[in-house]
């Protein structure tokens, strides 16, 4: 009865399964300071999916649907090394294309650490932020 009132409640809340990964991180306030531009680089960039598109509070599910989050202005940009995201992606040099292409700026360009490719950038706001992708044969 108990786990039937857990799941009960769990679908009330609205929270999909996938968020719910205990101690997985699933949500990102992202500085911006023009939310709609952030957001139609990222969706646009990395395929996000942008909910509120023409508002200014869009919100975005990156590709996989474990990560959730919005863009934010009035909080301060990510521009030094603190807490750095790593996003991963499949074909790195075609982000970095897409990156420069709408109005975001390579920091480092993709090179090898291990079996791996880490490239930086900035997005528009200004934010540094890393991907990534597994070497190829």
């Amino acid at each position: 009865m108990a786990e039937k009132n857990r799941k009960s409640s769990s679908q009330q809340s609205g929270v999909s399964p996938r968020l719910k990964r205990d101690g997985g991180l699933s949500y990102l306030e992202i500085p911006a300071v023009d939310a709609r531009r952030s957001a139609a680089f990222y969706a646009y960039v990395l395929g996000w999916v942008v909910e509120g598109a023409d508002t200014d509070q869009p919100k975005f599910q990156d590709c996989t649907g474990h990560m959730i989050g919005r863009w934010k202005t009035g909080l301060a940009i990510s521009r030094e090394p603190g807490l750095m995201p790593y996003i991963y992606v499949d074909h790195i040099e075609a982000v970095i294309k897409r990156i420069t292409e709408n109005g975001g700026s390579i920091v480092k360009p993709p090179y090898a650490e291990g079996n791996l490719q880490v490239a930086t950038f900035r997005d528009p706001s200004g934010n540094l932020i890393g991907v990534w992708e597994e070497g190829r044969d």
